[in-house]
């Protein structure tokens, strides 16, 4: 159960939710829900989730390996907000969580209760959709809010006739 989505209230604005990773097609996603954050002055975040490892082993690796993976996703985060800014002038909120993917956009739906919109994209390689799609179509992780799942093989002229 989620709570009250709050996007409608005074003083308040609908957010879309993008997660950008390493995938190809995290890109269309974010080109996707910025196209509609600005269609419908709404609201833009981008979440970068690390996973969890294993990183036990040698003393101070662990946190240096924490250290690489926070700077990898400040990284693809800066990169998609410079995108999403310079093409279009919205200036996104940026998000790093570590964790299950799946459980952290639970949490950061739960507490930005502006957030009313998940777009997630779906890859085209033989392995499928990917995980968080795939997760969706096997409603083992089921997302409390309306999830928009855009296809790797929109161009931006079709993402910009359908936003």
């Amino acid at each position: 159960m989620v709570s009250k989505r709050l996007s409608r209230e005074a003083g308040h604005r609908r957010k879309f939710l993008a997660v950008v990773d390493e995938t190809p097609e995290c890109e269309r996603a974010v080109a996707y829900a910025s196209r509609r954050a600005l269609a419908t002055n709404g609201g833009l975040v981008l979440l970068f989730v690390i996973e969890p490892g294993d990183f036990a082993g040698w003393l101070g690796v662990e946190q240096i390996m924490r250290d690489e993976a926070a700077a990898n996703a400040g990284a693809a985060l800066d990169a998609m907000a410079t995108k999403v800014r310079t093409g279009l002038g919205i200036e996104p909120e940026l998000v790093v969580r570590e964790g299950k993917a799946s459980e952290e956009i639970h949490k950061l739906i739960e507490e930005d209760q502006d957030i009313a919109i998940l777009v997630l994209a779906a890859g085209a390689s033989k392995e499928g959709p990917g995980p968080l799609v795939a997760s969706i179509a096997g409603k083992a992780a089921a997302f409390p809010i309306p999830v928009t799942v855009v296809p790797q093989s929109l161009s931006d002229a079709d993402i910009e006739s359908l936003a």
